[in-house]
């Protein structure tokens, strides 16, 4: 890390305020951003999708869980995998706690995997969260909302983020998406979100970029610092106290 320039008091107000002018600029881009986003047109969803759950099948409109908003996180965890994704869990590490918020603004939360309900239900302990997790194994639903592509199915390319990509050699990718329930029960697809349309929902990054080292990615992967977070102390490569 290469330290900036170091000025007077009355320097770094001068820049403060002109970055804050362009701060600002993306504040307003991002409320319409927003609002364009939230305009979009939906599509009815007509199959009927059952998912299990920790106790038996449940459908996509049990997921609602009372509420007309519902969002699905597509986290990576393949049914032969021994644990979920580690970017997948950090971004769950936010969801508990703004879940308490949302669930009181008619949104409900679910994520879903392709593995047994089982390896959900054990990783899902482990990792101290309680946020609804389902198994799509017995589904076409994350094949539908193009967040899993097995072996045997990517040789020609996949369709990821809405356009051909080549075969990305992973089965599972991630993903968010939105679906509206109306009072007689019709459900719609509104919203879906792909790579890294994910980092808006994380706070860690929001934090680590006000700070001097930013993200601290040299190769542009999250890889480079982020573990499960009951892992930072056990694999000894954790950064912190690094040299500048």
């Amino acid at each position: 890390m290469s330290k900036p320039e170091v000025v007077s008091q009355d320097q770094w107000i001068e820049a403060r305020r002109a970055l804050l002018a362009e701060e600002k600029a993306l504040t307003d881009a991002r409320d319409a951003l927003s609002a364009k986003r939230r305009a979009l047109p939906w599509t009815r969803v007509t199959k009927d999708y059952v998912f299990e759950g920790a106790d038996g099948p449940v459908s996509l409109c049990d997921l609602f869980d009372g509420r007309s908003q519902l969002v699905v996180y597509h986290f990576m965890f393949g049914p032969e995998w021994a644990e979920g994704c580690p970017g997948c869990s950090l971004l769950c590490d936010h969801v508990d706690g703004a879940r308490q918020h949302f669930e009181h603004n008619d949104l409900s939360f679910v994520a879903v995997s392709r593995a047994p309900i089982g390896k959900l239900a054990a990783y899902r302990e482990r990792m101290g969260w309680t946020f609804t997790w389902v198994s799509a194994v017995g589904n076409d639903f994350n094949f539908d909302y193009r967040v899993s592509f097995p072996a045997g199915s990517r040789e020609d390319g996949v369709i990821y983020n809405f356009e051909k990509m080549p075969d990305p050699g992973i089965d599972e990718l991630p993903g968010a998406s939105v679906f509206f329930k109306d009072a007689d029960g019709a459900i719609y697809h509104t919203y879906s979100s792909y790579g890294r349309g994910g980092e808006g929902f994380l706070g860690v990054y929001a934090w680590l970029d006000i700070a001097p080292k930013g993200r601290n990615e040299p190769n542009g992967d999250m890889g480079d610092w982020m573990r499960r977070h009951d892992q930072y102390e056990t694999d000894g490569r954790t950064l912190a106290g690094a040299a500048a």
